[in-house]
């Protein structure tokens, strides 16, 4: 039998202790030959298996294109002549802001607060979001039927702390801002001086919505964003806009209830919009227009939109080519009818099958785990495995596909076509109103490189996308596959367990399932892991939010505890034994298995935004972190009590699950 692969050695920066800083140590050569490329922010694994796919994507289109003649409204004619309204930069050129200019009329005939309020009804179907958001969802209570949701909006920077926090970056950010919807504005038509003006009075009300708004960190309370109204409730309860005539202009059905995420902000900006100066909400509707479709318009509007989101806030300064952007945005906008010409190409049974044993090898550990758990009561422990037992899995792509058929793409309209998608998907959502949920259907392309847990469903979902080296590799050594992947699927089922996955229940309702002293020693421990990463300084005086990463970096630590255990298990008698062809142990190829896969670099203007807005620690933070917690690694590499990467202390280290 062949030999199979073990660790790349060109990741490491012997330099580096293991036990000093592992990061450095596992992959600090990678990130020497891996800079940040000139159209990136950060530059990981993930961003290299996403451009890999797009250039298989790209591929795909550029045989459709070649072979043209598809029948209409087929999934290769759709994605084929999305792919050339978007490459037709000519036409989009001498368009210029055409597309936009009877949506831009009707705004200005508005002379009133309700023809405004209406408008900005109608233009809900097509993605134009205002101080609010409709949408429909699971009932978090009752998670088999779908109910109308409510939640606030009206921010165009990436967090409320852009509009609140007193610090000079914060106060640049804003002030670059407004600059940037002076120029939008100009570049849509609007006089200058009357752009300057409004720059500045719609950074003032986005910071008024802002301050009524809820922190990324209040909101994983899922407690907190439940509030259940039935209609006759909501329209006695919220006041200051028509409800009534907003829903028929918003094309929405006749829902019984709805559930309101954020109450005081609804009430609050709803008032807001009916008393706030009648010029200053036409012109921010106008904002939101024209930024919404910055992108699809000519040049000088898709660039100025660059500058800023890419440029100021996360340090991007060239964009990519038009063909690499076509291909992404194909993706985005019809993903799931090119996820099916991916898979058909690109995705091997075989790893499904492979990874399914992974994930029900993982499963029994976690039994096993919660069986032996000194701080959880009994009946807890039942109820625990109740949930395990229950979660579901999918793997590599739906068995079911969206049906695109009634959408008309045009190759010459692209504007036209994406409000075409755009009012296609609100319809499909709009149309789960009071109805069973469809436990079959994906919150993920089969593409995409990620996982995810749904609370709702209680189940763990693998894509095709993710699949891959150096996530899961069938020719590596199963220590890097555990270490990898295997750590991913124990990841996403401890999502299940952490601070937010472990308030719902077996079948998915929000419901605790916990004795009341079992919760306080479980969240006793949760906090452990905050007070953990709030030590964690990524930049001078910026922290890492302990508080809004908690769930990740527990999911973190779950799984590689989960996986690593599952590769003893799977081992049985047949462990590997002393140092491979790669000069390592098993167990110290299972940890840097899972090292590689969170190597990156990040630039300062993305790190900085990421500290406020991701709910996932730096990939820095998540090797170490985790690890320092972890008797196994500390065998693995012989670290001893004093070495930074070791946390024998009692009353600060983590273990949970």
């Amino acid at each position: 039998m062949d030999q199979k692969k073990g660790y790349n050695k060109e990741n490491l920066d012997t330099s580096a202790k293991p036990c000093e800083d592992f990061y450095t140590y596992a992959i600090g050569g990678w990130q020497k030959n891996n800079p940040i490329p000139s159209t990136e922010s950060r530059w990981g694994v993930f961003n290299i298996l996403a451009k890999d796919n797009e250039a298989k994507i790209e591929n795909i289109i550029d045989e459709l294109v070649t072979t043209g003649g598809y029948a209409k409204n087929t999934p290769e004619q759709q994605v084929r002549d999305f792919y050339l309204s978007l490459m037709d930069t000519t036409k989009r050129e001498k368009l210029a802001m055409a597309p936009l200019r009877p949506y831009l009329e009707q705004l200005d005939t508005v002379k009133n607060r309700a023809g405004l309020t209406n408008l900005m009804a109608e233009w809900q179907p097509m993605g134009i979001s205002s101080f609010f958001n409709f949408y429909v969802s699971s009932d978090a209570k009752n998670s088999a039927m779908n109910v109308m949701h409510l939640s606030q909006g009206g921010l165009h920077l990436p967090d409320v702390d852009y509009y609140t926090k007193s610090d000079s970056a914060s106060v640049a950010i804003r002030a670059a801002y407004e600059k940037h919807i002076e120029k939008m504005l100009t570049l849509s038509g609007m006089k200058p001086d009357d752009a300057h003006e409004a720059g500045m009075e719609i950074l003032a009300l986005e910071i008024e919505i802002a301050k009524k708004s809820m922190t990324r960190v209040e909101r994983r309370d899922p407690e907190k964003t439940y509030n259940l109204y039935s209609r006759a409730e909501f329209l006695k309860t919220f006041h200051g806009i028509n409800w009534e005539a907003y829903f028929v202009q918003a094309e929405m059905p006749e829902w019984t209830t709805i559930i309101v995420n954020q109450p005081d902000f609804i009430e609050n900006t709803a008032e807001m919009w009916n008393t706030y100066p009648f010029e200053v909400c036409k012109m921010y509707l106008r904002w939101e227009l024209v930024n919404e479709f910055s992108g699809s318009l000519y040049s000088s509007l898709e660039e100025e939109n660059h500058r800023f989101y890419a440029g100021v806030l996360r340090g991007v300064n060239e964009m990519n080519p038009t063909k690499e952007r076509s291909v992404k945005r194909v993706n985005g906008a019809l993903g799931e009818l090119v996820g099916k010409l991916y898979v058909a190409k690109h995705f091997s049974e075989a790893s499904k099958n492979q990874v399914s044993q992974m994930v029900e090898e993982i499963r029994q550990v976690f039994r096993e785990r919660i069986e032996k758990l000194d701080w959880m009561s009994d009946t807890t422990k039942i109820k625990a495995k109740a949930k395990l037992n229950a979660f579901k899995y999918k793997i590599g792509y739906p068995d079911t596909w969206k049906d695109y058929s009634e959408v008309n793409i045009d190759s010459n309209n692209l504007v036209g076509n994406i409000m075409a998608l755009r009012r296609f998907s609100y319809k499909l959502m709009m149309e789960k109103t009071d109805k069973p949920v469809d436990k079959s259907e994906w919150g993920m392309t089969p593409q995409t490189v990620n996982a995810y847990y749904s609370s709702s469903k209680n189940e763990i979902v693998f894509p095709a996308g993710i699949l891959q080296p150096p996530f899961f590799d069938p020719e590596a050594e199963d220590a890097l596959n555990y270490g990898g992947i295997g750590a991913v699927i124990g990841h996403e089922f401890s999502h299940g367990f952490d601070d937010k996955g472990s308030k719902y229940d077996a079948i998915g309702n929000l419901n605790n399932w916990w004795t009341d002293a079992d919760r306080i020693r479980f969240e006793a421990r949760t906090q452990l892991i905050v007070n953990q990463f709030n030590a964690y300084e990524v930049l001078p005086g910026v922290h890492i939010n302990g508080s809004l990463t908690q769930g990740e970096n527990i999911a973190d630590l779950a799984g590689l505890t989960l996986a690593y255990h599952a590769l003893e298990r799977h081992y049985g008698n047949n462990a590997p034994k002393g140092k491979g062809v790669d000069g390592f142990t098993w167990q110290q190829r299972f940890f840097l298995g899972w090292s590689q896969v969170w190597a990156q670099n990040m630039k300062e203007q993305e790190l900085r935004n990421r500290i406020l807005t991701d709910p996932h620690s730096p990939g820095q933070y998540r090797v170490i972190g985790p690890l320092s917690n972890l008797q196994e690694f500390w065998d693995a590499f012989g670290c001893k009590e004093g070495n930074p990467m070791v946390d024998k202390d009692p009353e600060t280290r983590v273990v949970i699950w």
